[in-house]
C-alpha cells in the first residue's frame, strides 16, 4: 500500500504557506459503533478528519501506519481509545498510478475488515504536465495544424555566428501557406535569434516579392526582391515537447490579422535525437 498518512496539524505547520493545506476535507463521525460514513473516496492530498460524537473509540490503520484518537501515534497525540469528544486530521497522499483503498478500525469495537470498520479510497495523483520542451536543433523540420493539412512550417534551428552568445542561436522558419482572399500561394519567412534555455521564440516576418522566376537564368534580378524582417510583422512559436508546439502570429498587413494553432511534427533532421 503505497498511500502515505501524516498528521495535517504538522504538516500545515512545516508548510505554513503552502496552498496544500487548502485541499478539500471529507469529515467521518464515530458513534453508535460504526463510522459514517463508513467509505470515502477523496483525491491525493485532500484530508479526513475523524470526530468521536460518543463513546470508547479510536481509529487505526489496518495496515498499522496511523493510529488515532487525542492526535496521532507519532505526531504528539495519543492514539488510544478515549471517550473524549476527540477529533483527528489526516491528509492523505497516493503515490501510486492508480487509486488505492485503506481500510480503517475502532481497536475496541472492530477489527481489519470487520466490526466497527471504514475504508478511505484515494485517487491517484494528477501527474504534473512534462516540462517545455527547450530549443535547439532536434525541433528542426516540418510541422502542420493537424486540422488544417495543407499549410504547414519549416524550421531551422542553427548556431548563430555570434559565438560570444553561446546561449543564444538563429531561427529560420517558413511557413507554407496562402493569401487571405485565395488568389495563391504565399511563403512567409522569418528569421532571429533564440535562446537555447526557453521553449519559445518569437521572430520577425516578411513575405518576399519583386523578383521573377529565375528562367531564363537572366529574367532573375536579386535587386528587384522586395521585403524586409518585420514589416508583416512576428512568428511565435513554443514547444511543450518534441513532437507538439504551438505557432501564433501577429501581422499589421490587412487580411492577415492574429491567431494561435497548434501545431505537430511531421519530419525529424537524420541524426537529430530529442533530449530525454
Amino acid at each position: 500500500m503505497s498511500t502515505q498518512l501524516r498528521s495535517f496539524a504538522s504538516l500545515c505547520a512545516l508548510m505554513l504557506a503552502s496552498s496544500s493545506c487548502w485541499a478539500a476535507n471529507v469529515t467521518v463521525h464515530a458513534s453508535n459503533f460504526k463510522f459514517t460514513p463508513a467509505s470515502v473516496t477523496i483525491n491525493s492530498g485532500d484530508t479526513v478528519t475523524f470526530v468521536n460524537d460518543g463513546g470508547f473509540h479510536n481509529v487505526a490503520a489496518d495496515d498499522h501506519s496511523f493510529r488515532c484518537a487525542a492526535g496521532c501515534d507519532g505526531s504528539g497525540g495519543n492514539g488510544s481509545a478515549s471517550s473524549s469528544a476527540w477529533s483527528s486530521t489526516l491528509v492523505v497522499t497516493n503515490s501510486a498510478s492508480s487509486a488505492q483503498t485503506l481500510g480503517y478500525f475502532c481497536e475496541i469495537h472492530g477489527s481489519p475488515g470487520s466490526g466497527m470498520h471504514g475504508s478511505i479510497t484515494v485517487n491517484a495523483a494528477t501527474a504534473p504536465p512534462p516540462p517545455a520542451i527547450n530549443l535547439g536543433g532536434y525541433l528542426s523540420g516540418n510541422w502542420f495544424n493537424p486540422a488544417q493539412g495543407g499549410h504547414g512550417f519549416q524550421f531551422e534551428f542553427t548556431n548563430s555566428p555570434d559565438e560570444a552568445i553561446p546561449t543564444q542561436k538563429e531561427l529560420v522558419a517558413i511557413w507554407f501557406v496562402y493569401t487571405p482572399d485565395g488568389s495563391g500561394q504565399n511563403w512567409i519567412y522569418a528569421q532571429g535569434p533564440y535562446d537555447s534555455t526557453k521553449n519559445a521564440v518569437t521572430v520577425p516576418a516578411t513575405i518576399f516579392h519583386g523578383a521573377k522566376f529565375p528562367f531564363p537564368l537572366t529574367n532573375y534580378d536579386p535587386n528587384a526582391v522586395l521585403g524586409s524582417l518585420g514589416d508583416w510583422g512576428t512568428l511565435t512559436f513554443s514547444f511543450s515537447d518534441c513532437n507538439n508546439g504551438t505557432a501564433a502570429w501577429a501581422s499589421g498587413v490587412t487580411g492577415y490579422g492574429t491567431g494561435t494553432i497548434p501545431i505537430q511534427r511531421i519530419t525529424t533532421i537524420q541524426g537529430t535525437a530529442c533530449p530525454q
